[in-house]
């Protein structure tokens, strides 16, 4: 299975940006689905994570701020970005964990988050 996100970019301080996350498959039993961003330096960070049966999961640093969802019966999962900051800036990478596991299963390639002041 592989994840591909789409809709990375460079913008301006308080602009909205939106990332796409698609499975290759959308036969496999994922139960959960998430964002996680990473910038030099430091370790990775889950940002949001929506679960089937379960309300979303944000990190503070960005709760009020994005929204993550996902497309019903599709393993396709959505992080629409709002009022953005410099401190988004980071590589963006999508997660998918199987309805058998407890952990992140896979991952994608990333996708760069750009936010210029």
């Amino acid at each position: 299975v592989q994840l591909v996100e789409s809709g990375g970019g460079m913008v301006q301080t308080g602009d909205s940006l939106s990332l796409t996350c698609a499975a290759s498959r959308d036969t496999i039993c994922i139960s959960a689905m998430g964002w996680a961003r990473q910038v030099p330096g430091k370790d990775r960070e889950l940002v949001a994570l929506i679960r089937t049966g379960a309300m979303p999961y944000y990190a503070d640093s960005v709760n009020g701020r994005f929204t993550i969802s996902r497309q019903n019966g599709k393993n396709t999962v959505y992080l629409e970005m709002n009022s953005l900051k410099p401190g988004d800036t980071a590589v963006y990478y999508c997660a998918a964990a199987l309805c058998t596991s407890s952990n992140w299963d896979y991952w994608g390639q990333g996708t760069q988050v750009t936010v210029s002041s």
